[in-house]
This record gives C-alpha cells, sequence and structure tokens, in this order.
C-alpha cells in the first residue's frame, strides 16, 4: 500500500557553450535540450474513497541497445557538465525500436502499435519520425510526445512526465478516460 514521489528536475542549460569549431556536435544537445521538472505519485491497490488513479502502469520492461555505447555521453569537466550526441542515434533507436516493443508486449498479447496510446521520451524530431515510420504509426499517436518537444524541448527524464500530462489533458478534453 505503498505510496512513492517520484521527481524529476533537470537543469541541462548548464551545458550551454558557445560555439566551438571543434565541439560542433555539442550544438545540437543544446539546441535539442531545455530544463523542466515534474512529479508524480506512483502507488498499488488505490483507496476508492480518497483516490483516483489517471494512469495504470501494466507492464515494465528494459532493453539495452547493441552497439549504443558512448552514443549520448555527458560529462563533469572542469568547464562543466559537457554533453555529446552521436549523429545516429535516431538510426540506433529506430533500428532496435520493434524488438524492444515486440519484447515489452508480446507477453500482454500486443503486436498492433497504433492500438495502445504512446508515451514516448521524445529524444528529438529525427528519431520520433524515424519511429513513427518504422512503426507504421499513425501520426496521433506521437501527437503528445510531438507537443511537449515543441512547447519545452527535450527536458529529459521530466518530458515523460509533462507527456502523461499533456495525454490527460487531451483525454479530458476528449471526454475520454486515460
Amino acid at each position: 500500500d505503498a505510496r512513492v514521489l517520484v521527481v524529476c528536475s533537470e537543469i541541462t542549460a548548464v551545458t550551454f557553450r558557445g560555439p566551438s569549431d571543434t565541439h560542433l556536435d555539442s550544438m545540437v544537445g543544446q539546441a535539442l535540450f531545455g530544463d523542466g521538472a515534474a512529479a508524480l505519485i506512483v502507488g498499488s491497490d488505490p483507496l476508492p474513497e480518497v483516490e483516483r488513479p489517471l494512469f495504470e502502469l501494466v507492464s515494465a520492461a528494459q532493453t539495452l541497445l547493441p552497439d549504443s555505447q558512448g552514443a549520448i555521453d555527458g560529462h563533469l569537466r572542469e568547464v562543466g557538465l559537457t554533453f555529446h550526441l552521436l549523429k545516429d542515434v535516431p538510426g540506433l533507436i529506430s533500428k532496435n525500436i520493434e524488438k524492444s516493443l515486440i519484447e515489452a508486449f508480446e507477453p500482454l498479447g500486443i503486436s498492433d502499435w497504433n492500438s495502445i496510446f504512446w508515451i514516448a521520451h521524445p529524444g528529438g524530431p529525427a528519431i520520433l519520425d524515424q519511429v513513427e515510420l518504422k512503426l507504421g504509426l499513425k501520426p496521433e499517436k506521437l501527437r503528445a510526445t510531438r507537443q511537449v518537444l515543441s512547447d519545452y524541448g527535450n527536458m529529459s527524464s521530466a518530458c515523460v512526465l509533462f507527456i502523461l500530462d499533456e495525454m490527460r489533458k487531451a483525454s479530458a478534453k476528449e471526454g475520454l478516460s486515460t
């Protein structure tokens, strides 16, 4: 019956540096990322008289992507926090997304990626475009994700909670439960 407060706070502005001919890759990260914070409460066995859960976590899984070491890299250095992205992060993700989804959803009998609602960490527009194409997703499936990315940038961990809230608001507006 425990309740856990989950807090995500990201201050990516500390990675900002002036342009550098030797570190052009860091400019991509600086352009994509933004600061953000969000929180939620996770629990089990809700008390109907006092709690009204918005989402239910049915299953969880994780996958390590082959050949991804160093694809997204951050280091604390004398100049501060530095951040580097390999050019093919979108390719790494799109190449492995279906395998990851099959591992997560096959035990639940789900194989139609358009039959579920999506709360996807945005990464960046190129990642979303490639995932959408690879999985044949309808544009509305990543609408909440794209909206948060457009409004706030990639806030690292906080993005997922912002997208959950965007989905909650959209569902309420359409008269749907989440």
